[in-house]
């Protein structure tokens, strides 16, 4: 690369931006509340301007953007790449906004990725970078990865494409048990700091229950016969959830996962993976920003070959 590239990362919930030089290193970042469900229909260049404009201004040349940014109901749709895909699948199906999105800057919207399973199909937008960006860090071919979060990401990655994937909703199963069943009762108003104790715990049961729906029930025994503190309840909960969503993964015989993700939850998946007896490599945001900086590295390689 020769060119300062500006990588956004565009959720539901927040936007986020780097500044890249042409080797990759982080100029500078930036992050604010103003994620794809906050912004109205024909807004997303306005938000961008206003948050990015100078940096594209002064700084940056291009501009690579993952994630719901290109959803159906972000600036403009960038098609699904169908797996295996590789930074050559989606290096050669970036979406160009022009004139007619509003904007004239040189911005691509990096497409998601889809995978079917037994007849039914599933999507990510987002992860897939950062899947393709921890790759580029470990100089690694092959890997299993999680992407924890609201959907958690698990994936398998074999010759630098991902092969396929699958979408665990474990952070929405703990929402609603948290607050709308029966152990909401039983549970603090406050998650607090997490309790390791009772999270491993949490994270055993799940295995020895053998399913969630059994499993959930404990959180009401355990305060019912005051076996377990109030306070650490949440914790409990939560190892519960997650230790359900490792005892679902064929994980036997792997020796590591890479997690990636925000340091709170990518640290309870962490820890919930070394108690199973698996090695853990983790990444945060810079992961993404390592994945755009390879898609564009990718692109000037297809240009510099014709």
């Amino acid at each position: 690369m020769t060119d300062t590239l500006l990588a956004i990362d565009w959720g539901s919930s927040a936007l986020r931006g780097a500044l890249l030089d042409p080797s990759g290193r982080v100029i500078d970042e930036r992050a604010v509340a103003r994620g794809m469900l906050t912004i109205q229909p024909g807004g997303f260049g306005e938000v961008f301007e206003s948050h990015f404009g100078d940096w594209m201004d002064s700084r940056a040349t291009r501009c690579l953007m993952a994630g719901m940014v290109g959803s159906r109901q972000g600036w403009a749709e960038a098609p699904y790449c169908p797996c295996p895909a590789g930074l050559d699948d989606i290096a050669a199906h970036l979406l160009p906004l022009t004139a007619a999105a509003g904007t004239t800057r040189r911005i691509a919207i990096v497409p998601g990725i889809s995978c079917e399973r037994d007849g039914v199909p599933d999507v990510m937008r987002g992860e897939e970078i950062k899947i393709l960006g921890a790759l580029d860090l470990l100089d690694a071919d092959d890997a299993t990865l999680v992407l924890p979060g609201t959907h958690s990401k698990w994936a398998t990655v074999a010759g630098r494409r991902i092969r396929s994937f699958s979408t665990v909703m474990s952070g929405e199963f703990y929402a609603l048990l948290r607050q709308h069943s029966i152990l909401a009762r039983t549970l603090p108003p406050d998650d607090g700091v997490l309790d390791g104790d009772a999270f491993d715990r949490g994270v055993g049961h799940a295995f020895a229950a053998g399913g969630l729906m059994q499993a959930a029930f404990s959180v009401r025994t355990l305060a019912l016969f005051e076996r377990l503190a109030p306070a650490a309840m949440p914790s409990y909960l939560s190892g519960l959830v997650i230790g359900e969503e490792l005892r679902c993964r064929p994980l036997e015989g792997r020796r590591e996962v890479v997690v990636i993700g925000a340091p709170v939850l990518a640290e309870r998946f962490e820890r919930a993976l070394r108690q199973r007896g698996i090695g853990v490599r983790r990444f945060g945001e810079e992961a993404a920003w390592r994945g755009l900086w390879a898609v564009q590295r990718r692109v000037d390689q297809r240009k510099g070959h014709r």
